[in-house]
């Protein structure tokens, strides 16, 4: 996956965990992975499965698409 397509992923990822009033800490346990692999992911350091993006958005009561927003049409 492209390194922007992950940065703006991840970083969509923390608007939305920030907005649910979660810390990384938080996050990671209710979707069951390690601290570290939430802030990988938010760094855009990670490609994370999309099982584990879809977990996410349930969990942060988004729809996966919003994760999406603003990566470029042309890639």
């Amino acid at each position: 996956m492209d390194k922007n397509i992950l940065r703006i992923l991840g970083k969509n990822i923390k608007i939305e965990r920030i907005r649910n009033d979660l810390s990384q800490e938080q996050l990671a346990e209710k979707a069951g992975v390690s601290t570290r692999t939430i802030s990988l992911i938010e760094n855009g350091l990670q490609h994370p499965k999309l099982f584990l993006i879809v977990k996410i958005s349930k969990i942060l009561n988004v729809d996966i698409n919003v994760f999406l927003e603003n990566i470029p049409s042309d890639v």
